[in-house]
C-alpha cells in the first residue's frame, strides 16, 4: 500500500488541484494547469503524486440513477444477532458482492449496519430484503425508509478554503520574433 501523504504537507496549489479534480476529473492536464497557474509538466507531476499518495482514490463517471431506471432509493437499517467479530465480518462480505448495495457503513445506536440500497422497483427491493438479506447469516433485524426525494447529493469532498479560491490564470506575453 503506498505511503500516504499527511494533509498538513499539501500547498495551496496541490489543494486546488484536488478542488478542480473534485469538479471535473476528465479536465485535461493542460486545462487543469492554466487553472492553478502551473505549466503542465509540473501540474501533471503534482497529480501523479497526489495519486501516489493514495490522496486521489480513483477516477469515476457518476451516473444517474434514473435515467437508467432505478428509481428507488432506500436506506435499510439492520441489526444483528450478535455484534462478534465473525458475525461483522461474514455481515461485510456479503454487502460487498451487491450491486445494488451503494454504501455500508457500521454504526453506533439502535442499528448495526445503515445500507443504502438501490434498485428499479419495489419487487427488486423486496426480492433483495427477502431472498437475500434475511438469509444473511446473523441478521437479526432489518427496518427499511425509503427515500421520496434527494435534496442534496454531492461527491466532492470539503477543502478547506484555500481549494475553493479561484486563480485567476497568468496570460504570459507572446514573444516577440
Amino acid at each position: 500500500m503506498p505511503q500516504k501523504r499527511p494533509p498538513a504537507m499539501l500547498d495551496a496549489i496541490d489543494w486546488k488541484i484536488l478542488a478542480r479534480l473534485q469538479e471535473n476529473a476528465r479536465i485535461t492536464n493542460v486545462d487543469l494547469a492554466r487553472e492553478v497557474n502551473l505549466s503542465p509538466s509540473p501540474c501533471l507531476a503534482r497529480v501523479r503524486a497526489l495519486e501516489a499518495s493514495g490522496l486521489i482514490a480513483r477516477h469515476v463517471t457518476l451516473l444517474d440513477p434514473l435515467a437508467l431506471g432505478l428509481g428507488v432509493s432506500v436506506f435499510v437499517q439492520v441489526r444483528l444477532e450478535k455484534q462478534s467479530e465473525r458475525a461483522l465480518e461474514t455481515f461485510e462480505r456479503a454487502m460487498h458482492d451487491r450491486d445494488e448495495v451503494m454504501e455500508c457503513w457500521l454504526m453506533t445506536g439502535e442499528a448495526d449496519y445503515l445500507v443504502r440500497v438501490v434498485v428499479p422497483d419495489i419487487p427488486a427491493l423486496q426480492d433483495f430484503i427477502v431472498n437475500f438479506l434475511s438469509r444473511v447469516p446473523g441478521v437479526g433485524n432489518i427496518q427499511s425508509s425509503f427515500s421520496l426525494k434527494q435534496v442534496k447529493y454531492k461527491t466532492a469532498l470539503p477543502l478547506p478554503e484555500a481549494a475553493r479560491e479561484r486563480p485567476r490564470p497568468v496570460r504570459v506575453p507572446a514573444r516577440p520574433r
